[in-house]
């Protein structure tokens, strides 16, 4: 079970200094590290996913004087194999990619900081949705409906509203006619305006106003963007605090580098706001440190999901 000890850990700990890097010299762990690359994951459309990392990659680039390059994977796992392949240096995970990550590779994985909201917490919501014109206005109501799921690897789109869903009583393999991945969150709320399916699950904030969105999150992008009037969803559930994903870096990798990767980030939303909102999708307050352990709940949720899947056969 999530807790509020486990949302709060970390939010009071204080910026690191800046990194010490000569002017137009590249910092010493770039022998060990020639390149920085960048995994991003899905859930978003690419030309908007490179877009908005764009700005953000290059300033890491003329910060450290290091190549770095953005890699877009179609879906979660694209990035957590990634990882495990030690083809990755850093990426901003979902929790349960983080899980997934810390599981498959003995815990080659760490946690550099993690996203404060603008009420100073460190977590956000999955959210259950339908059409506004569809007459479902409780979870009782999707009895006999089809659910879209966002990726298998996601926390707010399949892990937590599974885990819910089944601590409530509910078995999502009866209760729903059908439940299928759409292929990503944006993709899931395409699929249920489109009525391929009744309902789907996202992520957001749960912060601000509902019909903009909310200040951040899946929600909130789609609407910027031009892809969602709100006015024509629904939200009809919605689950417990969860903690937001953090930025990570493989645990193999020099100490300094993560050491300079972490001071730049909780450096990062003061000095380039326009950059931090971007990859935040959103607003949010900054970044505070991020620990292992404000994630062992979602661990110990992948490690239930996996043990039901073989139940499952």
């Amino acid at each position: 079970m999530l807790t509020r000890r486990h949302l709060l850990a970390g939010t009071g700990a204080a910026a690191l200094a800046t990194p010490a890097i000569a002017q137009g010299a590249a910092p010493a762990w770039a022998r060990e590290v020639p390149q920085i690359r960048l995994g991003l994951l899905g859930g978003e459309n690419e030309a908007d996913r490179l877009a908005r990392y764009g700005g953000y990659a290059r300033l890491i680039e003329q910060t450290f004087r290091v190549p770095t390059r953005v890699f877009p994977a179609g879906d979660y796992a694209g990035v957590m194999q990634g990882f495990a392949a030690r083809q990755l240096e850093i990426a901003g995970l979902g929790p349960s990619a983080y899980a997934g990550i810390w599981l498959d590779t003995n815990g080659n994985i760490e946690p550099l900081v993690i996203t404060k909201e603008t009420d100073g917490s460190i977590g956000y919501f999955a959210v259950m949705y339908v059409r506004a014109d569809s007459g479902i206005t409780s979870l009782e109501q999707m009895r006999g409906r089809s659910l879209a799921w966002a990726d298998p690897n996601s926390a707010s789109g399949y892990l937590v509203p599974r885990s819910e869903l089944r601590e409530a009583g509910i078995d999502p393999e009866r209760f729903f006619s059908r439940t299928g991945f759409a292929g990503g969150h944006e993709q899931a709320v395409i699929a249920v305006l489109q009525r391929q399916f009744d309902a789907g699950v996202t992520w957001t904030s749960g912060i601000g106003d509902e019909s903009q969105g909310f200040t951040r999150g899946n929600l909130r992008s789609m609407v910027d963007k031009g892809m969602l009037n709100m006015a024509d969803l629904r939200i009809i559930w919605r689950s417990r605090q969860i903690p937001n994903g953090p930025l990570a870096v493989r645990k193999d990798l020099p100490q300094a580098f993560k050491d300079d990767m972490r001071a730049f980030h909780l450096r990062l939303p003061t000095e380039h706001p326009d950059i931090f909102r971007q990859i935040e999708r959103g607003q949010a307050a900054g970044y505070a440190v991020a620990s292992h352990e404000i994630f062992e709940p979602i661990i110990a949720m992948r490690r239930a999901e996996m043990a039901a899947r073989r139940q499952r056969g």
